[in-house]
């Protein structure tokens, strides 16, 4: 009853970020037509009528903003020149229109007036609007250009955006060095919750581009967002209905190289029987499927990716907008390489043909509606729906080589194999509610509320352990639980919402004072639950399978029944976790001539309580409860020197908060058999920022910018390998401090800009960061200065950061017509050097030079993406993509150095390729 009454409450009064306006822009070229090819500079654009209105720069290029939508005439004017009037310019709110023509001696007529469709808010240039007027620090990237890339989600967006990479070995998006504790997600400005245990935050894989309008990344910290961030803060924008109308569909096929390549024994979970139209379900308790369900795998259907999806939207009367877009795609990937693992310089175990088969089908449904009561007043609501289903099957020992620690003996002449067989489903349910209110020409008022649900289950994960050989096939026979089914449920609950006032108080040319304060809210609950069945034979070699590829034989009722088998189970793995949120927030934005300044505070109060009943700790229960209450200033200063260049300054203080899972002391095991646990010890970081950074607009649709930044982080919180414990890693605040800094360049140019019909456009996008970082390593002592433990190892007192590469590189060359049947081809190349995977670690603490476990490095690869598109008539289009190209192989290392022979080599401990993706779609206007 409390949430019901908490969420009416909400729906009255809260949401997301301000917008300064609800205006919109007209912006555009002109060209000189007594002069081929050149453009016109200092010409008068104004609005008829009123007086408003500016004149091209060096360019020829012009922008007129905050416009009150409506339909306008546009004059365009130069002396000598006939003077040329455009008529039915239509502005709509918060958009950009593009109206491009030419002057000359003789008079013009208005078929030489080009007037694109209203630019949508996606577009480059009105993204490139938006962060040259933006206070803080922020870049996006919009649905245009993603299209023009050929990127097909929205974790991938985010990499082509200065200074961000992705791990490819955990999946986390790293910005500026910092991985996915240090980063915030939203939509469309509120929290969206995480859909894994593993993670803070969301999966951004889950929100394909054809749900996106643009993703943008605030690089420094603003008051009215929330405070536990150091990175950034990721906002995924929503697509929202354009024009009148929209009707059309696609439909795409493919194919991955490495899972074509094993088409004929591509191999799939019995999960899979389960699944119908990308959804799964079944009935069967982990218990009976123990013996009812079989333990083996079956072959898939041909492995080929496909991709169906449509849009609709329409406006109803004057006021009202709906749009519904919804897809599905099915992807096969499978990759084949080398896993080992390392204790104190000495292999533990060894798989030289550690292999993955997945399979992954992702359903998507958004739908948006928007009502404008009158032109002050609008609210929109937006629901989202994610299903993501991946079925994944591992194995590793096929070919007789694998080895696992105390498995076996040398003279018993047996290998190893593991097969891990894993259905996991995610069901993602966002909603949010929003209004926007502009009293009076000076006083807006912006709220919202959100109800967000995830449901991420592993609902029978299917793991086996033998020893084989040519003449013997023996069940595993250490711990019980070597052939297992098992459960797991994340169920997460999230209210948030936002109240805020922007107040303006003075409003002139060359001055400008406003106040921004409001009230953010967010109360998200977990409940997990993960529990293990496993059966072993009464006594050894009592049942030998025929094969590795018929475990299922010897699992029956009646073997169960006769008592040759016995079932073991553990007493379920629980935590129930909350975090209760709540902050006020007051910002000050004063402006005069060129100079602008915002000031703001924060005041933020986070309870986060974990209670846990978990069997790998003494007594299993406990709880960690923590909370947080502090101020977090900011500033944000920015200097326009020019109409083109800008000059800027922020600094801040934030937090990061441990998650969840970094708290709760459960096992999470992988596939290869690898733990991940949290620690219930775990503290906060405090963060501060610094950024300095040049920006410098040639036109409208072109940028060049260099950034330099600080960052020192108190308390770090990093991935380590655990001492005394092989393949287990933990979180720790390994550190007093961590430093970063680093430089990132930007630019968006127009090599090649035609004006002609049959002309070509060639725009180059590069960005590039260097980042110097590091961390001390904590040595622990009590009040008596008597050893505790140390992070320290191998002599080392300092290291880098984890997830933290020193170079990163991001480029695209796209060329284009302007026919009417539009072609497109683009080449997109990223590269990210060497960063940690998990901080090294000693094993022995009074001995950790000697015995140690040191640092996994994650090797830096090139990927490279390509995309040819070509527009056929009014309605259709066709997209050749090819995405990791080169196909490289994604690689970890680690160094090694035996205390027996005291030479230290590099070893590799996980290896792989993912194949590279060809794919033709074609699509369809109506």
């Amino acid at each position: 009853m409390k949430k019901f009454l908490l969420l009416i409450t909400l729906l009255i009064s809260s949401f997301s970020q301000a917008q300064e306006t609800k205006n919109g822009s007209i912006a555009g070229k002109l060209m000189d037509k007594e002069i081929k090819g050149e453009t016109l500079p200092f010409a008068n654009v104004i609005i008829k009528g009123t007086n408003l209105g500016t004149t091209t720069d060096i360019d020829g290029l012009y922008v007129i903003e905050n416009l009150k939508p409506g339909i306008y005439t546009v004059v365009f004017s130069f002396v000598g020149y006939e003077t040329l009037e455009a008529p039915n310019i239509t502005v709509v709110a918060d958009k950009v229109t593009e109206v491009n023509t030419a002057l000359g001696s003789s008079a013009a007529s208005l078929d030489e007036v080009v007037i694109k469709t209203v630019s949508r808010k996606d577009s480059q240039v009105a993204l490139l609007l938006d962060q040259k007027k933006a206070i803080e620090i922020k870049e996006s990237i919009g649905a245009q250009e993603l299209a023009k890339m050929g990127v097909s989600d929205a974790a991938t967006a985010t990499t082509k955006i200065s200074g961000v990479t992705s791990s490819e070995a955990s999946g986390d998006i790293f910005v500026r060095g910092l991985g996915d504790r240090y980063l915030n997600t939203t939509m469309n400005g509120l929290p969206i919750p995480s859909d894994d245990v593993e993670r803070k935050n969301i999966d951004l894989k889950l929100f394909p581009t054809n749900i996106i309008q643009s993703v943008s990344i605030s690089k420094t910290y603003a008051a009215q967002n929330s405070a536990d961030e150091a990175s950034g803060n990721v906002d995924v924008s929503t697509r929202e209905l354009l024009g009148i109308q929209e009707l059309s569909a696609g439909l795409k096929v493919g194919m991955n190289t490495n899972a074509i390549g094993n088409a004929n024994n591509f191999k799939a979970s019995p999960n899979y029987d389960n699944v119908n139209l990308g959804f799964y379900s079944r009935d069967l308790k982990t218990r009976d499927a123990l013996t009812q369900q079989t333990w083996n795998t079956q072959t898939a259907d041909l492995p080929l990716n496909y991709e169906y999806s449509i849009t609709a939207g329409k406006k109803i009367g004057e006021n009202f907008k709906v749009l519904f877009t919804g897809s599905q795609d099915v992807a096969y990937e499978h990759r084949q390489g080398v896993f080992r693992e390392f204790r104190a310089n000495f292999i533990n175990d060894s798989i030289t043909d550690a292999e993955t088969f997945a399979k992954s089908v992702n359903t998507t449904g958004l739908l948006n509606a928007s009502y404008q009561i009158d032109e002050n007043n609008e609210i929109k609501a937006t629901s989202l729906f994610i299903n993501k289903l991946t079925d994944e099957v591992f194995e590793g020992g096929r070919n007789g080589e694998a080895s696992i620690f105390e498995e076996t003996e040398p003279v018993e002449d047996l290998s190893q194999f593991i097969r891990d067989q894993n259905i996991k489903q995610t069901q993602l349910w966002v909603n949010q509610l929003a209004g926007e209110h502009q009293w009076n020409p000076k006083n807006i008022l912006t709220w919202g509320a959100g109800y967000n649900k995830v449901d991420a289950d592993e609902p029978n994960r299917i793991r086996n352990e033998v020893n084989f050989n040519n003449n013997l096939v023996q069940l595993g026979r250490t711990g019980g639980f070597q052939q297992r089914k098992s459960a797991q449920i994340i169920n997460d609950e999230e209210f948030n919402g936002l109240l805020q006032n922007h107040l303006t108080i003075i409003d002139e040319d060359l001055k400008n004072l406003s106040f921004n304060f409001g009230w953010n809210y967010r109360n998200k609950e977990r409940n997990f639950g993960s529990q293990f069945l496993g059966l072993e034979e009464a006594t050894l070699n009592a049942l030998n399978p025929t094969s590795i590829d018929n475990l299922s034989k010897v699992f029956t009722l009646e073997n169960l029944q006769n008592g040759t088998l016995l079932i073991n189970r553990l007493d379920p793995d629980r935590y129930l976790a909350t975090l209760e949120s709540t902050a006020g927030f007051l910002t000050a934005n004063y402006g005069v001539d060129k100079i602008n300044i915002n000031i703001g505070v924060r005041y933020q109060k986070d309870d986060l309580n974990v209670k846990y009943d978990v069997g790998n700790i003494p007594g299993r229960r406990g709880e960690s409860d923590k909370s947080y209450n502090n101020f977090y200033p900011s500033i944000n200063i920015k200097y326009a020197a020019t109409e083109s260049t800008n000059f800027r300054i922020a600094a801040s203080k934030t937090i990061t908060l441990p998650e969840f899972k970094e708290i709760a002391p459960f096992e999470y095991v992988s596939p290869t058999g690898q733990v991940t646990r949290g620690n219930p010890n775990l503290e906060a970081s405090t963060n501060y920022n610094l950024d300095l950074k040049w920006e410098f607009f040639p036109s409208v649709d072109q940028l060049i910018s260099l950034t330099g930044f600080y960052k020192n982080i108190e308390n770090p919180i990093s991935k380590v390998q655990d001492r005394g414990s092989a393949g287990v890693f933990s979180f720790f605040n390994s550190a007093e401090k961590a430093e970063i800094f680093g430089l990132e360049v930007e630019t968006r140019l127009s090599l090649l800009k035609s004006e002609e019909e049959s002309g070509y456009n060639l725009d180059l996008n590069l960005n590039a960061s260097r980042m110097w970082h590091s961390q001390d390593l904590k040595e622990l002592r009590d009040a008596q200065g008597n050893f505790i433990r140390t992070f320290r190892y191998k002599g080392l007192t300092k290291t880098d950061l984890q997830g933290a590469s020193d170079w990163i590189f991001n480029g695209s060359l796209n060329i284009s017509t302007n026919t009417p049947n539009a072609f497109l081809a683009s080449v997109i190349a990223n590269y990210a050097s060497d960063k940690i995977f998990a901080l090294g670690a000693p094993e022995i603490q009074t001995q950790s030079d000697l015995f140690y476990n040191d640092a996994i490095i994650e090797k830096g690869f090139v990927s490279l993406d390509a995309l040819i598109s070509q527009e056929l008539g009014e309605h259709f289009n066709l997209k050749l993509t090819g995405k990791n190209i080169l196909n490289p192989e994604i690689k970890r290392t680690q160094n090694i150095k035996p205390s027996t022979i005291g030479i230290e080599t590099t070893e590799t401990v996980r290896s792989y390729t993912r194949g590279a993706t060809i794919s033709l779609g074609v699509g369809y206007k109506f």
